[in-house]
């Protein structure tokens, strides 16, 4: 029988909503959910991935915050809460530049 993992603690919920807030504020929000969704049945690989790219990203996030999240990123509901998350930043950032333009009339700027 397998024991279950401990929920996420306050810390590891906010870092998910950071690393999502992150991902919407470049953009790459498809480009996660892609991954992250054909990552999912790997989590252990993907996760050992992420360590070898360490380096690259360390420009993007914290070392502790990276260093943590590869360490969520094994537990496959972890990566459905971050998908849920990125989703739910992306819907709202729409929605914030669709009322944005509404409100300026229908301007580009």
């Amino acid at each position: 029988m397998a024991s279950e993992a401990p929920p996420l603690g306050a810390e590891d919920q906010a870092l998910l909503d950071r690393v999502a807030a992150r991902v919407v504020e470049l953009h790459l929000e498809i480009p996660a959910i892609l991954t992250l969704e054909t990552a999912k049945p790997l989590t252990v690989i993907a996760s050992q991935s992420l360590i070898f790219f360490e380096p690259m990203l360390q420009s993007l996030f914290r070392l502790s915050d990276y260093r943590r999240f590869t360490a969520l990123v094994e537990r496959r509901e972890v990566v459905e809460a971050l998908i849920t998350r990125i989703e739910t930043r992306a819907e709202a950032e729409r929605a914030r530049r669709l009322a944005e333009r509404r409100r300026h009339g229908g301007r580009q700027g």
